[in-house]
């Protein structure tokens, strides 16, 4: 058996910050009783920027128990943040760190002198911002995971769980390798002045140890596609047909995220493979209550293809070129939310990279809408989804 013990010096990495992009969601109570509020897990994603050894400042070091770890941080600028949208707010929800404290951790082995796995933790301390609110938290959110390597990516199209859950909680949570959690929950947020400080006792928001409790993790797509949305969704409500119009506006977190991962990204051979990251568009539906919004699942990811899958690279695909989604979607209704008993295949044919003007439909299977307690509401027979404005990138920044 070697005796070699590893450092993370041996990973040869670059002075360099990391600029990922991230995938998240928070369960989040809205008004000043946590435990009346309105519950809601929010998808979102964004651009972030971790700094780390060996660039200045930050330092590696091995302990006299042989536990080797490297410092890191979370930066803050107006571009770097994550983003999404409220059902409840009927707004844009987006996080950033607050640049006038520290949001540092590290990166430590598990197991001394075993670079991997290893323990991935940053103290994280937030500004809410909606575009009537900014809003900052008194204590510290410590968040946590388990990662396998340096940038710690998680493989294209596979969930935040071990498992599949249903619902916005509470339940326990139990995260996959390569995705981080907040362990300090819950956390009220209170109105914050100028320099970011929490003002007075009544808190506006409370992120919750449930559903989402201040999860992510870092993905590497090809690229890109922030997209207005407007179209309808066909449901079968108490044996009645009924079509209800649905619009977003990716300017307010909504409309929908896709996200492209070439071959290279993927490692699993030819063809690109696309991800419906989120998806938030609203409407208003009588026979459900009134408003409602459609959203990709948090837990059960969207995947699919585009091009052929013969393509090798993400520049190989021809347009139009077919777009295909097994989606996982949710039903947001004022009576509470519906989950699709199973995914349904939406296609299309994606014109060019800038999007505009490409039409998603749902196509085969139709799916029960459902309850936490499988009680059966309505059923999703139809989706009709057409791009419109679009900002496509290889990095999804909050001010776009």
């Amino acid at each position: 058996m070697s005796n070699l013990r590893e450092t993370y010096e041996s990973l040869n990495l670059e002075p360099k910050p990391i600029r990922p992009h991230i995938l998240a969601a928070a369960t989040v109570v809205f008004g000043e009783d946590y435990y009346s509020g309105r519950r809601e897990t929010i998808n979102l994603s964004g651009f972030v920027q971790l700094n780390k050894w060996p660039m200045p400042g930050f330092e590696h070091r091995v302990d006299e128990k042989g536990y080797a770890e490297f410092e890191t941080e979370l930066i803050s600028a107006p571009e770097v943040g994550i983003k999404g949208f409220s059902y409840e707010l009927d707004d844009r929800i987006q996080v950033l760190s607050n640049p006038f404290l520290p949001n540092t951790g590290h990166v430590r082995q598990i197991v001394p002198g075993k670079n991997f796995p290893a323990e991935f933790y940053i103290r994280r301390f937030g500004i809410l911002e909606t575009s009537t609110l900014r809003l900052a938290h008194r204590n510290v959110i410590d968040i946590h995971g388990v990662v396998d390597h340096v940038p710690p990516f998680k493989k294209p199209l596979t969930g935040p769980y071990l498992g599949n859950p249903r619902g916005d909680g509470p339940f326990e949570v139990v995260q996959a390798p390569n995705v981080a959690r907040g362990t300090t929950l819950p956390e009220a947020w209170y109105p914050a002045n100028d320099e970011n400080e929490p003002v007075g006792i009544t808190p506006t928001v409370f992120f919750a140890p449930s559903a989402g409790p201040c999860m992510s993790m870092l993905v590497d797509p090809s690229m890109i596609m922030q997209v207005s949305l407007e179209g309808r969704v066909e449901l079968e409500v108490g044996g009645k047909t009924v079509r209800v119009d649905l619009a977003g506006d990716h300017k307010k977190a909504a409309g929908t995220e896709i996200l492209l991962f070439g071959p290279e990204k993927h490692a699993e051979g030819n063809g690109v493979l696309a991800q419906l990251a989120r998806v938030a568009v609203t409407g208003h539906c009588e026979e459900l209550g009134g408003r409602v919004m459609l959203r990709a699942s948090w837990p059960r990811v969207s995947g699919g293809t585009l091009g052929e899958g013969t393509e090798d690279s993400l520049s190989r695909v021809k347009y139009p070129s077919e777009l295909h989604f097994d989606a996982n979607f949710e039903l947001l209704t004022q009576n509470g939310t519906l989950y699709s008993a199973n995914a349904v295949h939406v296609n299309g044919k994606l014109k060019d990279m800038e999007a505009t003007g490409t039409e998603l439909s749902m196509d085969g299977t139709d799916s029960a809408l459902v309850t936490t307690d499988d009680e059966v509401k309505a059923r999703l027979t139809g989706v009709q989804l057409v791009m419109r404005d679009a900002f496509v990138g290889e990095h999804a920044a909050v001010n776009v």
